[in-house]
């Protein structure tokens, strides 16, 4: 058992209370209780006081291998297209990793997601060169630093039927691996898909009967260029439901330019869509204007960084230049929705402080210049807080970073293994058409 002891208690960053000098007691089975008094015999005893004591944040969609990408040296000539950007960077990117890069790669994303305060990630992945065992790659690195992960494989046909084939036979053997007893409880599976402009109705048709027969969801792109918004003049929208891939258990990553018809059929199919401004501002994709997808909205990342204190402060910027009305607590709604989705998958309620929920609790070492109370904490995590102030990281019920130092693996050795793997991978980028 750990406890939390002294510190100033966020039940939960949309509408929770924030209890001053409260301890919370939590172990593997979540969290035992919220408190005072004196922490029972044996607890390991973290102290807060001076702290904000939190629940992990949830990014709900990233490509952990875009991590080896930072730096990476660019075509010769600029891109000018969203479709040049796909096929000279980033497909060329996949097409490039092999196992060792994949797992350097989950084990750096790792490490960044905890030290931002990211408990919980919803990871798209793709290495056509290298797709059998893939996701146990990854689902070792993530094991191994302690984060929980909701992890796919990204079916497209873009490498002929065999890559589509092997793509959905290394999600559907990863799915029945997590069903197994004795899985991995911080684990999770969906089935992947690219963008519906790579994908024929076969594909996306299997994808989704996938997903329903094992009792998931497909995690795709969507419309975010203006190449996906449609499909032999049918809105890509209309088409994805018609395949029957859209349902509550899909996430919708981008959806730049789905329709208003199209918002409204995501709304009423109850998918969760991950708004992720930076890498669509990035790109030049256009803006979601995301109070289109109604109260299943959350905040991704899109494989920029695990960051959501800088994802939730673009996302506030950029509603605010659309929509002058907008008030920081729209944003951090949306940076609560995420445990939202993860609590779905997971069947356990994440993203609160309270006896019973699921025991990732982040600690921030935040010396506040103003009272930090329930009405103003959406002023104080855009304007505030940081990932620089994330001291202590708690998931299921372990501590994995003690005084910002990660636990589980040795990160100086990580990134070091992952500078040498960067060097190699981008070699081989060389060689790709």
């Amino acid at each position: 058992m750990i406890a939390l002891t002294g510190g100033t208690v966020v039940e939960s960053w949309s509408g929770g209370d924030v209890r001053p000098d409260t301890t919370v007691l939590v172990d593997d089975t979540g969290i035992v209780a919220l408190g005072g008094g004196v922490p029972p015999q044996g607890a390991e005893i973290i102290d807060c006081e001076g702290c904000l004591v939190a629940p992990g944040l949830v990014c709900a969609h990233t490509h952990a291998y875009h991590a080896l990408a930072l730096g990476m040296p660019g075509p010769a000539d600029p891109t000018t297209s969203f479709q040049e950007i796909l096929e000279r960077i980033w497909w060329r990117l996949d097409r490039a990793l092999d196992p060792a890069s994949i797992s350097a790669s989950g084990t750096v994303a790792a490490i960044d997601a905890l030290r931002s305060g990211t408990t919980t990630i919803f990871d798209h992945h793709a290495s056509p060169s290298a797709i059998d065992g893939s996701l146990g790659l990854l689902a070792e690195a993530f094991g191994q630093a302690g984060l929980r992960a909701a992890l796919c494989y990204e079916v497209t046909d873009r490498h002929g039927r065999p890559g589509r084939d092997a793509g959905l036979r290394e999600s559907e053997r990863f799915l029945r691996k997590l069903a197994e007893p004795g899985a991995p409880t911080l684990l999770r599976g969906m089935v992947g898909a690219h963008a519906g402009f790579t994908l024929t109705a076969e594909s996306l048709e299997a994808c989704a009967d996938l997903a329903r027969r094992l009792g998931t969801g497909v995690h795709l792109s969507v419309a975010e260029d203006q190449v996906d918004r449609e499909h032999d003049g049918h809105p890509i929208v209309q088409r994805l439901d018609e395949l029957g891939v859209l349902s509550e258990r899909a996430l919708v990553a981008h959806a730049v330019h789905v329709d208003e018809v199209g918002a409204g059929t995501l709304r009423r199919r109850r998918c969760f869509v991950a708004h992720t401004p930076r890498a669509n501002m990035n790109h030049g994709v256009g803006y979601a204007r995301p109070r289109r997808f109604g109260d299943r909205l959350a905040l991704g990342t899109a494989g920029l960084d695990a960051d959501l204190f800088d994802e939730a402060r673009f996302a506030y910027f950029r509603l605010r230049e659309h929509d002058v009305d907008a008030s920081p607590d729209d944003v951090l709604v949306w940076v609560a929705r995420g445990a939202e989705l993860a609590s779905e998958l997971w069947e356990q309620r994440l993203g609160v402080i309270e006896p019973g929920a699921a025991a990732d609790v982040i600690v921030l070492d935040y010396q506040a210049p103003t009272p930090v109370t329930r009405r103003n904490l959406s002023g104080h995590f855009l304007f505030g807080l940081g990932s620089r102030h994330v001291r202590d990281v708690v998931v299921g019920g372990k501590a994995v970073v003690r005084d910002r130092e990660v636990l589980g693996v040795d990160a100086a050795e990580a990134f070091a293994r992952a500078r040498v793997t960067a060097e190699s991978l981008w070699q081989r980028l060389d060689s790709l058409a």
